[in-house]
């Protein structure tokens, strides 16, 4: 536990700060409204409180004490994480406010973000900060309000939205395809494969929909749906990835679907937050902007 004798007020530690950052209490009284002796009783107060010495005075200029410039460091620290807190606390009773959101990067390239211009049309009081994610990851832990995720993650105290499915085409690009006969599913066997990594199984379940089984070769893996994407337009392998993801290539011409057609899964995109977050007004405000999205 921390000694609470050794928490400064919320005030000297604003007082300290502004002096710190503009190099003097005179300065530090003229930006908080106050005088310079209030500033300067306040910051005294502070020293006797911690038992060290911030500054050091020379007639009527002070200078940090390397303890001052370590705390000053720490007080900006804590006085900004205070006031987003409180912000942040605020927007439980409201709409406005900041939502940290984890988003899947190929996703939100190519889905989210070409969306995102009516939500703010919308909500102009809401700020996000967007952040990608691949791999699985603690929304707790890394203090994420929500992500987007293609599974939920099986942890307590989760509440998860599905608010999209998947179809999944296998495409490549033409080059590969010109002295490749490749008139069925069985043909695709033969080309070399590309992989995203969270996706080990699809290939499999897609060679096993139409009864057939796969290669021995095993695929490249790629980290993220993008560079499936791009290493397939470079005619590197065939790629199994979420139809919508490549429509803007085969309307290009640079990916053309091979023989199989979309294959159905049991996947989707999911809205993931702690239930504790769940009458967050930034939060509430893009659920039900994103549950609504065609």
């Amino acid at each position: 536990m921390f000694a609470r004798r050794l928490i400064p007020s919320t005030a000297a530690l604003i007082a300290f700060e502004a002096a710190a950052r503009l190099g003097g209490f005179t300065a530090a009284a003229a930006e908080l409204h106050q005088t310079q002796g209030a500033i300067s009783r306040q910051v005294a107060q502070l020293e006797a409180q911690l038992g060290v010495a911030l500054f050091t005075r020379v007639r009527q200029r002070v200078t940090l004490t390397p303890a001052g410039r370590y705390f000053a460091d720490q007080a900006r620290d804590i006085l900004g994480r205070l006031g987003h807190a409180a912000a942040r606390t605020i927007a439980f009773d409201g709409a406005g406010g900041t939502l940290d959101l984890a988003i899947l990067p190929t996703f939100g390239a190519r889905w989210l973000i070409p969306r995102m211009g009516d939500f703010f049309a919308r909500h102009r009081d809401v700020t996000i900060n967007f952040s990608t994610r691949v791999r699985p990851f603690d929304l707790r832990a890394e203090g994420i309000d929500a992500a987007i995720m293609a599974a939920p993650p099986s942890l307590p105290g989760l509440i998860h939205h599905r608010f999209m499915g998947e179809m999944l085409l296998a495409v490549a690009a033409p080059s590969l395809l010109r002295e490749r006969a490749v008139t069925g599913p069985a043909d695709v066997a033969a080309l070399p494969l590309l992989q995203q990594e969270t996706r080990p199984d699809s290939w499999d379940r897609w060679f096993t929909a139409h009864g057939l089984q796969r290669g021995g070769g095993q695929p490249l893996v790629f980290e993220q749906f993008l560079l499936v994407i791009r290493a397939a337009v470079a005619g590197l392998g065939a790629a199994l990835v979420p139809s919508f993801l490549v429509k803007d290539e085969l309307a290009a011409g640079e990916l053309v679907p091979l023989p199989g057609g979309e294959l159905a899964t049991d996947g989707g995109y999911h809205l993931v937050y702690p239930a504790d977050r769940e009458t967050y007004g930034p939060l509430v405000a893009f659920r039900e902007w994103l549950l609504a999205a065609p």
